[in-house]
């Protein structure tokens, strides 16, 4: 089917389920997004969570978020127990001002729901010259290496930059072995993961996607950096922003809820600034990743997004029936609908 297609259908079901026409159109555009560009996990496979958040009552699908120019570079944001994409498009506008006129800006969103493709946060800004890097956190589902108390979320890392030829040079990843929504889609699936993704409910290492999801826990990458660079993404978008930690995510009195009520940070450079009247940033970025290239066949981050972007712009994006079928289902009403 088409982009436009997709979008306008999702809409009609985030719409059907409580959510302003502003925050459904977002949302149904990040959704498809994804979809178009290979993230699956973070594509269709995310309209049930929408959806079944909406109806327990844990997000306000009609809230207006609250910009709040803090500093000469520094914007603030209450997103009103809303979803995070809504706030940030409040913001975006404010913050790119400030970062071309400062060199540099920081965007802090607090009470806020993320459940979307973190990369297509921070693309924008390097489509118009401009880097980003975005971090969000979630709800506690890692581990600490050696405990068996999850404390941490999946706390992604998204950074985005401009480059003389082709699309932005970007990357997001989780800060955990996976992504929470990979372990979800591998149980569906029925697949066993990588040594070393997770631990069962006692803490025993464990490869059953299931018992990751039932009582266990996942466990960051790389060990001890993978810690550490979870704890700071806990700091930058819960002590900074004045959100939760991923420990403090309480939903237990709305079930089917699904996105975390967290905090998400994100901090914007203008490149010109930097370098001064020397070589153009994205021409330095470039010879970078020609000299990566001249050394043999390497695949960047991300770089498979573009060519399914491309190809689904010819011919159209390509759907399970089944999936589709499922979330057309969505609109039928189950509305205890209270957001």
């Amino acid at each position: 089917m088409s982009f436009d297609d997709m979008v306008a259908t999702l809409g009609d079901v985030l719409r059907a389920n409580g959510c302003s026409e502003q925050v459904a159109q977002t949302l149904a555009t990040n959704c498809a997004s994804a979809e178009r560009d290979g993230s699956k996990s973070h594509g269709l496979f995310r309209m049930e969570g929408y959806v079944s958040t909406l109806r327990s009552g844990w997000v306000d699908g009609r809230a207006i978020p609250v910009v709040e120019d803090v500093a000469p570079g520094f914007v603030r944001v209450d997103a009103r127990n809303g979803f995070t994409l809504p706030a940030h498009d409040a913001a975006r506008a404010l913050v790119e001002e400030k970062a071309r006129q400062n060199g540099i800006a920081a965007l802090a969103i607090r009470n806020s729901h993320h459940l979307g493709a973190l990369y297509l946060d921070v693309e924008s800004y390097a489509e118009k010259g401009l880097i980003a890097l975005s971090v969000v956190n979630s709800m506690a589902v890692v581990v600490h290496p050696g405990s068996t108390k999850p404390v941490y979320g999946t706390n992604p890392i998204a950074f985005a930059t401009p480059r003389a030829e082709g699309g932005p040079f970007l990357f997001d990843f989780a800060t955990s072995a996976m992504a929470h929504g990979d372990v979800q889609v591998a149980a569906k699936q029925g697949r066993q993961l990588p040594p070393g993704t997770g631990v069962d409910a006692n803490g025993a290492p464990t490869q059953d996607p299931n018992a990751i999801l039932s009582g266990g826990a996942l466990l960051p990458f790389g060990a001890h950096k993978g810690t550490a660079l979870a704890m700071m993404v806990e700091i930058l978008c819960a002590a900074l922003v004045g959100g939760q930690y991923s420990y403090e995510v309480d939903w237990s009195e709305h079930p089917g809820a699904h996105t975390p009520r967290t905090g998400q940070t994100l901090i914007v450079i203008d490149p010109t600034a930097g370098a001064g009247n020397l070589a153009p940033f994205a021409q330095r970025v470039e010879a970078l990743i020609q000299e990566i290239r001249s050394g043999g066949p390497v695949r960047l981050p991300s770089e498979e997004r573009y060519p399914a972007r491309e190809a689904a712009a010819r011919n159209g994006i390509a759907v399970d029936a089944a999936q589709w079928d499922a979330i057309l289902a969505l609109k039928a009403p189950a509305q205890t609908v209270t957001a």
